[in-house]
C-alpha cells in the first residue's frame, strides 16, 4: 500500500509532465507563439526538473519521503490549475514552472522510499516497475487528454485534473510511511556540500549520471513536445493517428520496464552491456529513420518502440546509485543521476525547437540536434565505464568487498585509487 500510493504520485507527475505533448499546437494559438517559445514550456519544466534533483535528494534524506511527496502533488495541482486559468504567455511560464519544481520531488522521493523497503536484490526490479507504472500517466497525457481537451477544452480539462491532483495530497499524508530511523538530522550548509560532494566523488554516482544522460533523453524530447508536432507536420500521420503512435514511447517503457529490471537485478554484470547496447541500437535507428524524407509508418512505429526502451534503460543509473553509495546519501546519489537525463532532455529539446526555427520547419534536420547529443552521451558513459571498472578491479585486487565481480580485460585502464563506495 505505501508503494502503491507513492507510485500514484509519481504516475500523476508524468501525467502533467506530458500535457504539451498534444496540447501544444493548442498552446502555439492560445499564447500566440512560435516553436521556439514554445519549446521554452517544456525546457523551463525541465530544466527547473533537472536543477532540483540534488536539493530534492538532500530534502528527501532529510525529512523524508512521505513529506516530500505531499509537497511534490500539491505543487502539481496548483501548478496545473494555474496553467488551466493563463491566458498570457508569461502566467504560462510560471505554470510550467510550478509544475516542474512538483515534478521534481517524486521520483527521487520514490526511489528512496523503495531503497530503504527493499532488498538491494529486489531493488532494481521494483524501481523499473515504478517507473512502468508511473509512465502509465504518459499514456494517459497521449490520446485520453487528446479526448478530454476536444470535449471540455482547455480551461476546464486542466481545471479538473489539477483538483484531482491536489487532493492526493490526503493520500499522501495518510498512508506514505518512512522507515524509521533512515532520515538524516538537521545539516549546516558545510555538512550539506560535504555530503554532495562525497557523492559525486564515487566513480559509479558519475557514471549513473552519463548512462541516465544518454538513455533517458531521446523518449523524453518526443514525448513531451517534439514527437506530435513531427508526427503530424513532418512524417504527415492525422492527429488521432500521432497520439496512439506518440504512446508506443509509453506502452514500450511499460512493457520493456519489468524485463529489464528483472535482468539487472539477476545479472548485475549486464548492466552496462545494456545500456551500451541501447546507446548503439539508438544511433542505428536514428540512421534509418533520417534517411527518409517522409517515413512510412511503420519505420516511425519501430522507432518509437526502440526509443521507448531508453526509459527501462535508465533504471540502470540508480542500480547503480544503489549499489555504490550507502544508504545514508542515496538520495542525493539518486538526485546527481537524475540530473542527467532530464538536463539531455532540456538541453535536446531546445536545441530541437531553435534547429526547426532557423530550418523553417524542417524535422528532418532539425531532430539532428538529438543525434548530436546521443554522441557526446555515448563517449561520457563509455569513458566512466572505464573509470568505474579499473576502480572495481583494483579494489578486488585489494580484497575489499564489490558490487559485481569483473574479469581484467586487455582494454581496461590501469588500475585506479578512487574508492567504490563513499566512507560509510
Amino acid at each position: 500500500m505505501i508503494w502503491g500510493a507513492a507510485v500514484l504520485t509519481y504516475l500523476a507527475a508524468v501525467f502533467h509532465r506530458g500535457t504539451l505533448g498534444v496540447a501544444g499546437p493548442l498552446a502555439i494559438d492560445r499564447f500566440e507563439v512560435g516553436p521556439a517559445a514554445l519549446s521554452a514550456f517544456t525546457v523551463l519544466q525541465v530544466g527547473i526538473y533537472a536543477a532540483m534533483q540534488i536539493p530534492t535528494g538532500l530534502l528527501v534524506d532529510r525529512f523524508g519521503s512521505r513529506r516530500v511527496l505531499t509537497a511534490a502533488v500539491l505543487l502539481l495541482g496548483c501548478g496545473q490549475l494555474l496553467f488551466a486559468l493563463a491566458t498570457s504567455y508569461p502566467m504560462g511560464l510560471l505554470a510550467r514552472g510550478v509544475l516542474g519544481v512538483g515534478d521534481a520531488l517524486t521520483w527521487v522521493s520514490i526511489l528512496r522510499l523503495v531503497a530503504t523497503r527493499f532488498s538491494a536484490r529486489q531493488y532494481a526490479l521494483v524501481a523499473t516497475l515504478s517507473a512502468a507504472a508511473g509512465a502509465l500517466g504518459g499514456v494517459a497525457a497521449t490520446f485520453p487528454l487528446t479526448a478530454l481537451l476536444g470535449s471540455l477544452g482547455w480551461t476546464w480539462t486542466f481545471l479538473l485534473v489539477g483538483a484531482i491532483t491536489a487532493a492526493y495530497a490526503g493520500v499522501t499524508t495518510g498512508v506514505v510511511r518512512d522507515v524509521p530511523g533512515t532520515t538524516s538530522g538537521a545539516e549546516d550548509a558545510g555538512a550539506i556540500l560535504r555530503k554532495v560532494r562525497s557523492a559525486w566523488s564515487i566513480p559509479g554516482t558519475r557514471l549513473a549520471f552519463w548512462a541516465h544522460f544518454g538513455t533517458m533523453f531521446v523518449p523524453n524530447a518526443l514525448s513531451l513536445l517534439w514527437g506530435y508536432p513531427y508526427l503530424v507536420e513532418g512524417v504527415g500521420v492525422p492527429p488521432a493517428t500521432a497520439s496512439v503512435v506518440l504512446s508506443l514511447l509509453i506502452i514500450g517503457q511499460v512493457a520493456g520496464g519489468p524485463l529489464v529490471g528483472a535482468i539487472i537485478g539477476r545479472f548485475p554484470a549486464c548492466r552496462m552491456p545494456i545500456v551500451l547496447g541501447y546507446l548503439a541500437a539508438n544511433g542505428l535507428t536514428w540512421v534509418v529513420l533520417l534517411s527518409f524524407a517522409r517515413p512510412p509508418l511503420a519505420v516511425v512505429c519501430g522507432a518509437f518502440l526502440v526509443f521507448a526502451m531508453g526509459g527501462p534503460v535508465s533504471s540502470v543509473a540508480f542500480a547503480l546509485v544503489r549499489d555504490y553509495n550507502p544508504i545514508s546519501q542515496v538520495g542525493t546519489a539518486t538526485g546527481i543521476a537524475n540530473v542527467g537525463g532530464h538536463s539531455a532532455t532540456a538541453l535536446s529539446v531546445l536545441a530541437v525547437g531553435l534547429v526547426l526555427q532557423l530550418a523553417g520547419g524542417g524535422y528532418r534536420v532539425a531532430l539532428l540536434a538529438l543525434v548530436a547529443v546521443l554522441l557526446l552521451s555515448a563517449f561520457r558513459t563509455a569513458v566512466w565505464w572505464r573509470r568505474v571498472r579499473a576502480a572495481v578491479l583494483t579494489a578486488q585486487d585489494r580484497g575489499d568487498q564489490v558490487p559485481v565481480v569483473l574479469r581484467r580485460r586487455r582494454w581496461d585502464l590501469r588500475d585506479d585509487p578512487a574508492p567504490v563506495v563513499a566512507t560509510r
